[in-house]
């Protein structure tokens, strides 16, 4: 099992370039389903994750390689419509396979998902948006069992914004019959990326990130004629608070201001400087960060998934923050972790204070969730002295050789295989 090695202290400086959003395109690669043909999707991230969707897919019967970047996807017919819980248990955005095939051919059994420990994370909304477009659904031994004539056109209001529940309606409306309007929709980028890359292929849909989305369906879509990925906005962010936490210096290139205002914002605040270039966003900081605080909240909020890195750059700032998580119930595990590196952090319920101390010293540690991993490497890289992060297959899940990225801006971090 890989770990990583980092040799904290040193101020980064140089560029780095951010991949394709992971979250983007995995949505995008299930929609491959909705077409009859060849799928080309480019700028997709080299991670286990997409790995993980691309064995899912072959094990449909389709036709799947992923090279340098670009993803070719033939869809042209599945023979099993089963997502086997071998699969689907270890990446929760699996899921997403359901409303295509149902679109497209009226059955799917797909196993109950899984993926990281931050929360229950339940899909009793997507099934409740299928069965209002006429799915007949079952759950048995651990599968949803769906099956459909032709889906028809409904109103879906989502109690709480989902994005993956967004995703699978969205997919399955643009071939049911008539009309479907969802309402409290998610509003993230990666909504807005799927959005695009449906109607490139001839889905007719509006709203897509305004909350109420309006899709009418259609008999037929074509296939994904080279679909680039949006950037990576939270490998973005991660490096914009190591940016901080070292006092470096990095040119982002890729990445786009409008994705990422509300972490932006906060991080102004904190005493990071941020210019925006042709190629992508400049990253300054030269002091120590000021303290601030933060509430976790649906996009476009402040990302539940920067959390943890905010965290860890408010361990060491000056003066107490205060960080409440509203999204998640079980997303404070990397508090202990934090703690081994120095940094000084209470938790009570969903809200953690944090009080910054001058310095971090390395310790060992081990990952529990992805993006609690980033939090790690983010505070070892400040931290005096070596410290050990175990379990970081978590961080390759959304990731792409970030160890690399790493050391081209002049960290001293190695990947030790056991």
């Amino acid at each position: 099992m890989d770990r990583l090695i980092i040799r904290g202290g040193k101020p980064l400086k140089g560029e780095v370039e951010i991949s394709g959003a992971k979250n983007a395109a995995l949505p995008i690669m299930t929609a491959s389903i909705l077409t009859s043909g060849e799928n080309t999707i480019t700028k997709v991230p080299d991670l286990k994750d997409v790995k993980i969707m691309g064995a899912l897919l072959s094990n449909l019967g389709i036709k799947f390689r992923h090279h340098n970047g670009i993803v070719v996807i033939d869809s042209s017919e599945i023979k099993n419509f089963e997502a086997p819980y071998e699969l689907v248990k270890t990446m929760r955005a699996s899921v997403l396979v359901l409303g295509p095939m149902l679109a497209r051919y009226g059955r799917a059994k797909v196993s109950l998902p899984g993926g990281c420990a931050i929360g229950a994370r339940p899909i009793n909304m997507h099934l409740m948006g299928l069965e209002k477009m006429g799915a007949r659904i079952k759950l048995d031994s651990g599968y949803v069992i769906a099956k459909a004539n032709r889906l028809k056109g409904a109103s879906i209001y989502f109690d709480t914004p989902t994005v993956t529940g967004t995703e699978n309606l969205m997919m399955a409306a643009v071939l049911a019959k008539g009309t479907t309007i969802l309402e409290n929709a998610a509003r993230e980028p990666e909504i807005i990326d799927l959005a695009n890359c449906l109607i490139s292929m001839g889905a007719r849909i509006k709203g897509a990130g305004e909350g109420i989305i309006e899709i009418q369906g259609t008999d037929e879509l074509k296939p994904i004629r080279k679909y680039e990925i949006i950037p990576d906005r939270i490998e973005a962010g991660t490096f914009m608070t190591i940016a901080g936490i070292t006092r470096g210096d990095l040119l982002l290139k890729g990445c786009r201001r409008e994705h990422l205002d509300a972490l932006m914002i906060k991080l102004e605040d904190t005493g990071i400087a941020f210019k925006e270039t042709k190629t992508g966003i400049r990253v300054t900081a030269n002091n120590r960060p000021s303290a601030k605080d933060i509430r976790t909240m649906p996009h476009p909020g402040f990302p539940t998934d920067m959390q943890a890195q905010f965290m860890a750059l408010m361990s060491i700032a000056k003066g107490t923050s205060i960080i409440k998580e509203t999204v998640f119930e079980n997303r404070f595990m990397h508090v202990a972790e934090l703690r081994r590196i120095g940094a000084d952090i209470s938790i009570e319920g969903n809200t953690a204070t944090v009080k910054g101390v001058e310095k971090l010293k390395g310790a060992p540690v081990m990952a529990t969730d992805l993006r609690a991993s980033a939090s790690l490497v983010v505070a070892a890289l400040c931290a005096e002295g070596e410290s050990t992060i175990h379990r970081i297959y978590h961080l390759d899940r959304g990731y792409e050789r970030m160890d690399e990225k790493l050391r081209q801006v002049g960290a001293d971090i190695e990947r030790v295989t056991s």
